[in-house]
Order: C-alpha cells, then sequence, then structure tokens
C-alpha cells in the first residue's frame, strides 16, 4: 500500500501561483511513475501531469503546458507540483496519484490521494 498526503491548495487571484506537494508513505517511492489530476465540478477528473521514477521524463496535459512543472524529491517521498500563470479555469480538486509508469490515464493509477482545492478567482 501506498499512502498519499496532498497539501499546498488554496485560493488564488488569476495570474498567481501555487505549488502544490504530495507526500508518499509505505512502499518504496522511486519505484512509483507519480501523475497529479485535477477534477473540476460537474466534470470528470482529467490528466494534468505525470513524473517517471527518476524524475527524468515528465509529461503534461496541453491546458498546462508551459504554466505547471512538476518534480519529485525521492528522498523526501514527495512529488510538486508548481502551477504558474493560474486561470479561473484551473479552478479544481487536484490529486496525486501512484502508478508503475508514467501514464496518463487515470485508470492506470493504483493510489490516490483524497484531493486539495485550488480556486483561482478572476
Amino acid at each position: 500500500q501506498v499512502q498519499l498526503v496532498e497539501s499546498g491548495g488554496g485560493s488564488v487571484q488569476a495570474g498567481g501561483s501555487l505549488r502544490l506537494s504530495c507526500a508518499a508513505s509505505g512502499r518504496t517511492f522511486s519505484n512509483y511513475g507519480m501523475g497529479w489530476f485535477r477534477q473540476a465540478p460537474g466534470k470528470e477528473r482529467e490528466f494534468v501531469a505525470t513524473i517517471s521514477w527518476f524524475g527524468d521524463s515528465t509529461y503534461y496535459a496541453d491546458s498546462v503546458k508551459g504554466r505547471f512543472t512538476i518534480s519529485r524529491a525521492n528522498a523526501k517521498n514527495t512529488v510538486y507540483l508548481q502551477m504558474n500563470s493560474l486561470s479561473p479555469e484551473d479552478t479544481a480538486v487536484y490529486y496525486c496519484a501512484a502508478a508503475r509508469g508514467p501514464f496518463q490515464r487515470a485508470s492506470e493509477y493504483d493510489y490516490w490521494g483524497q484531493g486539495t482545492q485550488v480556486t483561482v478567482s478572476s
């Protein structure tokens, strides 16, 4: 089992920045690709970003490319999502997840955090 706990969400004005963190515990963190997903009210959960086991490969949704950066610190069992130039369309609950690799489909992920709310006002 892997337990994931997100933090760093909050409210910010458009154009602002937030950094989300996801602390993992349980099994060896570096054995897992990590991903961030988000779900806005009334919408399906969507892929945001993913990172490979040692951080050498990253992939982003087109909607966040150039604004968001995913990174990880295996020594701290933590994955991050730096979010810049936020817009109201980024408002959602953000989830981190762990999988056997850096996948883009939610169905590939085995473990999920409880989510953290990000609200961007115009």
